[in-house]
């Protein structure tokens, strides 16, 4: 069974316009759930959804900004850090996602470009 659960990095497409976001998803058997920080006025989002093999469904309620809940659906690439698919918010809105899973630990891949970037003082 594939598990999306981790820190993804994505795009979603509005009207040509590209949005980036931030996805944390946590998967329990087929059932999925996380949120969403979008790079952009509307913020957080909450996420509930499914997984069935490698097709991914949700809906994501941001928590401030939109009533209108927004409804993804997906799939997952073969090597599985990859996702691709369509968003639409009923019948007026819609276009195309995507995101790729990011590193597993995202601070200490952090740390480990910080310490790369001092030099090293020798006595």
């Amino acid at each position: 069974m594939v598990d999306l659960s981790g820190t993804w990095l994505g795009t979603y497409w509005q009207e040509g316009i590209p949005s980036r976001f931030e996805a944390v998803f946590v998967q329990s058997g087929n059932n999925l759930s996380g949120s969403i920080l979008d790079d952009n006025y509307l913020g957080e989002a909450q996420i509930t959804g499914e997984v069935i093999g490698r097709s991914i469904s949700f809906t994501k309620r941001y928590l401030i900004t939109s009533p209108s809940p927004i409804k993804y659906i997906g799939t997952l690439s073969e090597n599985e850090d990859y996702i691709q698919g369509k968003w639409n918010i009923g019948r007026r809105h819609s276009g195309p996602w995507e995101a790729r899973r990011s590193g597993d630990n995202l601070m200490a891949e952090l740390q480990t470009r910080l310490e790369q970037q001092i030099p090293q003082t020798t006595s």
